[in-house]
């Protein structure tokens, strides 16, 4: 996996200060899209153990809220494959921090709706956020005052008590 960019001190996308990490590659090409650079798997650099390193340093203070995935698209396969040993890593050493994560995919019942993003680590990966931000960017549907998210059939989902629940749960913001 390659990963586009690295904010370690990012307040855009998610709640409190955040270490934001921008992968690289999405298949879903949404009309509008902030970061069409990143469509292209192979831009940016490559997600390597210095990589992860660099970021669980960055997740360290006590002011940092936690990480945000973003991109290009955390859910394409190859990405949640990259991701989920790195996520682990970032659950174990941080329980008290959050994690959000963004995808043009759909949450449905503990997974994701379409059968192209669905792998075997799909599940697992949900189940260790604490934060879904899903759905495509519709640019028709854009609206500036939408908080963390930038068109409004975008969901703000609670991950952890839409899992409990068996229902979508939305987070309020």
């Amino acid at each position: 996996m390659n990963y586009a960019e690295i904010k370690p001190y990012d307040i855009a996308n998610g709640e409190g200060v955040r270490v934001s990490l921008f992968v690289s590659g999405c298949r879903r090409h949404c009309k509008g899209c902030f970061n069409a650079v990143a469509w292209d798997f192979s831009y940016g650099k490559p997600f390597t153990a210095e990589t992860e390193q660099y970021l669980l340093e960055k997740l360290s203070p006590d002011y940092i809220a936690g990480l945000t995935l973003l991109g290009g698209d955390p859910f394409e396969p190859e990405n949640q494959r990259a991701l989920l040993p790195f996520v682990r890593k970032v659950r174990a050493a941080f329980p008290q921090k959050d994690i959000w994560c963004y995808t043009g995919y759909t949450y449905q019942e503990g997974g994701i709706a379409e059968k192209e993003a669905q792998t075997e680590c799909t599940r697992e990966l949900l189940s260790l956020l604490d934060v879904l931000v899903d759905g495509r960017f519709q640019e028709e549907l854009k609206d500036i005052r939408l908080k963390f998210r930038g068109s409004s059939n975008q969901r703000v989902i609670d991950v952890k008590r839409s899992m409990e629940s068996g229902n979508i749960v939305l987070r309020l913001t």
